[in-house]
């Protein structure tokens, strides 16, 4: 039977009534609350450098010239932990970037050793035939091995403490076994230390 137009509109108006009303629900005020923090947080910094060039704390930059078989050159040089937090290590590579048989030749050409002494080293003689003596403890950072090499381990470093300083000493040997090939040669040979930060931990 059909809807009387009177029962249509009180079908509506009830409907109306009951969507109204159900969106008077969401009319009624809540409470609420915040809060609310900031962490601050900075990244260190790696960083390694060597002493003052041309000063006693690096004598590194210092040419050696007419060396013949079974000479020696003694080079001092500090190594500064600038960072802001310990390392895990410090490497060292070197490089020609003038290469001949002084740096090529592994066992006859130039020999690389680096020590280091508890104190600062006491520099003698008239540039560049520089001489050192440790008045402290001598402790071998690098064993002798050829000139050139690649991501060295040091051993027996300080600076790998924040803050620290290490005093070094680098002596080149021009071998005695070396023949008439090595005369009139010239190399330049760049030494790179390369820190790396301690192993992450918990902050």
């Amino acid at each position: 039977m059909s809807l009387t137009l009177k029962s249509k509109l009180a079908v509506t108006v009830a409907a109306l009534g009951t969507a109204a009303g159900v969106a008077g629900l969401g009319t009624f005020g809540t409470f609420t609350d915040t809060t609310s923090a900031s962490t601050p947080v900075d990244s260190g910094v790696v960083d390694i450098n060597v002493g003052a060039t041309g000063a006693s704390t690096n004598r590194l930059t210092i040419a050696a010239v007419d060396i013949v078989p079974g000479d020696t050159m003694q080079r001092g040089f500090t190594l500064i932990n600038a960072s802001t937090d310990d390392l895990a290590s410090i490497t060292l590579s070197s490089s020609a970037s003038t290469s001949s048989l002084l740096d090529t030749d592994a066992t006859n050409g130039l020999q690389m050793v680096v020590e280091k002494c508890s104190i600062a080293w006491v520099e003698a003689g008239i540039s560049p035939a520089f001489t050192y003596t440790c008045l402290g403890t001598t402790s071998t950072v690098l064993a002798s091995r050829a000139v050139i090499g690649s991501a060295l381990s040091l051993s027996n470093l300080g600076s790998t403490t924040a803050g620290a300083t290490d005093n070094l000493r680098m002596t080149l040997t021009l071998p005695s076994t070396a023949d008439n090939t090595f005369q009139n040669r010239a190399s330049t040979v760049a030494f790179t230390f390369t820190a790396t930060q301690r192993a992450a931990t918990n902050k």
